[in-house]
This record gives C-alpha cells, structure tokens and sequence, in this order.
C-alpha cells in the first residue's frame, strides 16, 4: 500500500498550500512515510545496510551543508528538507518494500497501468494541445504551471500532469525495457509486443529528444540481451565497443564525447548547441566552486544566453553542491549498477529482471546528461535506484524444490503428478 500510494501520487499534478509551503502529493506522502522507512532501514527489515544507502545519506548532508552555507540556515531549511524527502525517503522506500521478485514484478505492472492511464489523455493533449489532466484537477486544488510550446513535426508535446513534456516522456519511457522483459516473462510474444510498444508510445507523444533517445537505448540494449542471450560475455563485448567509439570520438573528432552525444541526439539542432554551451560555462562554474558549489545562486554565462536553465542533472548537481555531491551521488549509482551486475547464482527469472532493471537504470544515466530531473520522475529516479537492491539479498541457485527435483531425476517419472509437474516448470522455465 505505501509504494501504490507512493505511484499514485507521482501522478497527481496538485500543488497543496500548507501555510508558507507549497508542498505536492508525492512529497507529502514521502514526508510522512520517511520516518517509518528510516526505522526499518536502522532495524533490518531492508535487508544488511549497504554502501549506496550510506552514500546517498551523505549526499544529503553535504548538500544541506552547501545550501546553508550558500543561502544560510533560514533560506537552506526547505529545499535541504525536500532534498532529503525526495531523495533518501523514495529510496529507503523501495528499499523496505521492494524485497523479492514478486512485488518488483507488481511494481512494474503497477507502472505500467498508470502509464496506460493517461495514454488517452496524452493523446488528446497531443492533437489538441489542451491540457485534461491539469484542467481537470485544478478544479480542486492548484496544479503544476501550464508549459505551452511550440509544436513539433505538426503535434503538440505532451505535459500530462508533469511540469514539462521532458518529464512527462522521461517518466512514461523508464519501464520500456522493465515492461518488455519483466512483464513479458512467460506471456506470449503477442502480448508482451502490445504492452512494450503502448507504454512506449505513451513516452514518444512528449515529442523530446532526450526520453526517446532513453527509449532507444532500452531497446538496443534488450535486443543485445535477447540476440546473444547464450553468449555470457555480452556486455563485456558491448563494454569494449563502447569504449573503443569512446575513442573514436574523443581522437577523432573536434567535440568531446559528451559534446558529440548531446549535439547528436536532440531534435533542434540549435538546441544540443546550447546545450554545449551549458556544459561549457557549467563546468567551468564547477571548477570555480569545486567544494560547496554555488546552491541556488545564478552561474556566469555570457548575455545572450539568457535562460538560467541547466539540462543536464549530472552537472547542476556538481554545480549547485560541489564536486562531493557529485561524487557521493554518482558512487553510489554505480555501486548499485555494478553490485547487481556481478551478481552469482540467479534463477532464470531474477536473472532477467536484473538484466531489465540494469537497462532501464542505465538509460536513466544517460539521459541525465541532456535533462535534469526534478519533481516526481526525480523521486522515482531515487526510488528505481533503491528497488533493484533486493537481487543482492537473493540466496544464489535459489530454486523451487520442485525444480531440484526435476533437475536431478530428468528421466525417472514419479507417478502422473510428477510427470505433470515437471512439464510445467519446464515450461515456465522456456
């Protein structure tokens, strides 16, 4: 019920007055569940306390730190409290109930039927350029801003019940790999087809380069997985071949790889140049405030760019808490990736999830280097972090007594119910 009541709110664009604070759905239900959450971490219901979980907590702390010393205590205390909601109660909240493979599963279907929710109001948003959702719930309470653009190849670019469409394609298009691999295991190639490409027709309707570039690198990487499945190098090949086009590009052309990737994959040319330009002025803010970064405040940049907007999550971290930050929330991403990546001794099907989840948290990675996340695809980007961790607790060779059974004595039925048995496992085992 707290991670149901958790998904729901990511959707609900309201925006509740509470005295001086404006304070969302989903940020409302994290402050009251962080407390609880941060008691069964501490007692052990989340498994053995890890890395990550530490790392995360520290990068809290050093970005309260920052912001206090950038704005001081009385300007710090809110945004330093939502930082630490947002980020450590998402995922301390996937950590405590996110425990087997079971309710990782009922989580992506979860996922999914929300997202085929608002398929229908999406379509409309996209012909019309009206806004149902926000139209709808702003009756009640205020909502999220309207963000009208200009429309692209003929459509308009969805919001949905996010602030932008960018949001709204990044948070439909996160569980296309998780939705192909997870959901799909055991139905038919019909069915899992159906339900992958809606989901990702969903996220395609927000019209922006960065989520479908997300949604491109989901189904490349499914369709490694899938094509040289019974190859157990794969992704060390695919390691190599992206390093060796990591070379290619840093020696053999005038743009750095990031530069190269974010003048490339954006729809508006003039676009991934200024986000060149972001990267170029950000960075050097970075190097000029390397411990505590600059908090709010506005970055050097010359006149003509005039919008204050940084897309780019990796760097406005760095830029606005400093390099420990960076670090801190970087490290502890990778050790998560790496940890469940080396994993020994998984059944079949918790192996194709960790291969699905990998993917879809990879991809997230990437498209944080030409979007920031913030509001509730950043605390379901917190969350997806903490809901991969259970694989770690997962007891190698971990199987079905049925499935030893049948697996020593391949030959030697047991009576018509064993017959019938075997068959069956066989079959979900295909």
């Amino acid at each position: 019920m707290p991670v149901s009541l958790f998904l729901v709110s990511l959707i609900i664009p309201w925006m509740i007055p509470l005295g001086p604070i404006i304070m969302p759905i989903y940020r409302l239900v994290l402050a009251v569940l962080l407390l609880p959450c941060v008691l069964m971490w501490l007692n052990g219901k989340a498994g053995r306390i890890r890395i990550p979980d530490i790392g995360l907590l520290l990068f809290c702390l050093w970005a309260g730190l920052s912001l206090v010393i950038a704005h001081g205590v009385g300007a710090a205390i809110q945004p330093a409290g939502v930082l630490l909601v947002e980020t450590l109660g998402a995922y301390l909240l996937a950590r405590c109930y996110v425990r087997d493979a079971a309710t990782f599963r009922s989580l992506i279907l979860f996922m999914a039927k929300l997202i085929i929710v608002l398929l229908p109001f999406a379509v409309y948003e996209w012909l019309t350029g009206s806004k149902p959702i926000l139209a709808a719930f702003s009756m009640v309470f205020p909502t999220v801003d309207v963000t009208t653009m200009t429309p692209r190849l003929g459509f308009w670019r969805v919001q949905g019940p996010f602030s932008h469409s960018i949001l709204f394609g990044l948070f439909c298009g996160s569980i296309v790999a998780m939705t192909h691999l997870v959901l799909g295991y055991g139905k038919s190639a019909a069915s899992r087809w159906l339900l992958t490409i809606t989901v990702a027709g969903v996220a395609v309707l927000s019209m922006s380069s960065a989520p479908i570039a997300g949604i491109l690198v989901q189904i490349a990487l499914t369709a490694w997985a899938l094509v040289l499945k019974a190859y157990p190098r794969k992704w060390a090949v695919l390691a190599s071949l992206a390093l060796a086009a990591f070379l290619v590009v840093k020696f053999g052309s005038n743009q750095t790889p990031i530069q190269f990737y974010i003048s490339h994959f954006t729809f508006d040319q003039q676009t991934g140049w200024y986000r060149i330009w972001i990267w170029n002025y950000g960075s050097a803010s970075v190097l000029n405030h390397p411990w505590l970064g600059i908090g709010f405040a506005d970055w050097v940049r010359p006149s003509w760019m005039a919008s204050d907007s940084i897309d780019n999550f990796w760097l406005i971290t760095a830029m606005r808490h400093g390099i420990p930050a960076f670090i801190l929330t970087l490290a502890s991403c990778l050790w998560i990736t790496v940890a469940i990546g080396l994993k020994k001794g998984l059944s079949q099907e918790c192996s194709i999830y960790r291969t699905a989840y990998l993917i879809s948290i990879v991809a997230y990675f990437i498209v944080g280097t030409t979007v920031h996340f913030w509001g509730p695809p950043y605390a379901w980007f917190a969350f997806l972090l903490g809901s991969g961790t259970w694989l770690l607790d997962v007891k190698s060779n971990e199987q079905k007594p049925a499935d030893r059974t049948t697996r020593r004595h391949p030959q030697q039925p047991s009576g018509s119910n064993g017959n019938n048995r075997g068959r069956t496992n066989l079959k979900t085992a295909i």
